[in-house]
């Protein structure tokens, strides 16, 4: 990272959260952004980390965390320096969007995250069935539990891509915003 800052002195470095169940399509999402190919990934433990350039003068450093039941215990370790949240909703599993609704309501609830602006992605719209970004906003409750920052639903397919570039230029812009806000925060207490 000390390389991209000395080179690109104008780059701005934003971290990026992803979250979301297991099965969600984190991981293929990233790496279909990423390398713009479609990877068979196995159920991540732990964290993958990938740095996307996104010719916005900004680089995007984007934390997928694992999204099984006991990693999401760990998932407030990354919240302190979050510049935005991806949170991953398989569109299709409706037997398990409660939890995923449940466990998104308590991300918002930490105080570390609190303003940060949130880019939900509506994943597996390829599938029959899936519901569409209305549904989701609706059964997320999207106005009420995001109603203090920027926020914004996308309905996406991680094995397509198709979506994928509308979500990450809105979480992109989302997150630069957020971090001149914590930066001019910063100004005004050290001075």
């Amino acid at each position: 990272m000390g390389l991209l800052n000395s080179k690109h002195s104008s780059v701005k470095q934003t971290q990026i959260l992803m979250l979301g169940l297991d099965s969600a399509g984190k991981s293929t999402l990233l790496y279909k952004l990423k390398f713009n190919d479609f990877f068979r990934t196995n159920p991540t433990i732990g964290f993958n980390v990938e740095m996307i350039e996104t010719g916005q003068n900004v680089a995007l450093t984007v934390w997928d965390v694992g999204g099984q039941q006991k990693m999401r215990k760990f998932w407030c370790n990354y919240f302190e320096n979050a510049d935005g949240l991806l949170y991953v909703v398989d569109s299709t599993d409706k037997q398990r969007l409660e939890d995923s609704k449940k466990e998104f309501e308590l991300i918002l609830k930490n105080e570390f995250i609190k303003n940060v602006p949130v880019v939900l992605l509506a994943n597996k719209q390829d599938l029959p069935g899936a519901l569409n970004a209305e549904e989701i906003t609706r059964k997320f409750n999207m106005k009420k539990h995001c109603s203090d920052r920027n926020w914004y639903v996308q309905p996406c397919c991680a094995m397509t891509g198709e979506g994928l570039a509308e979500a990450f230029q809105k979480v992109t812009a989302f997150a630069k915003n957020c971090k001149k806000s914590k930066e001019e925060v910063f100004t005004i207490f050290k001075q």
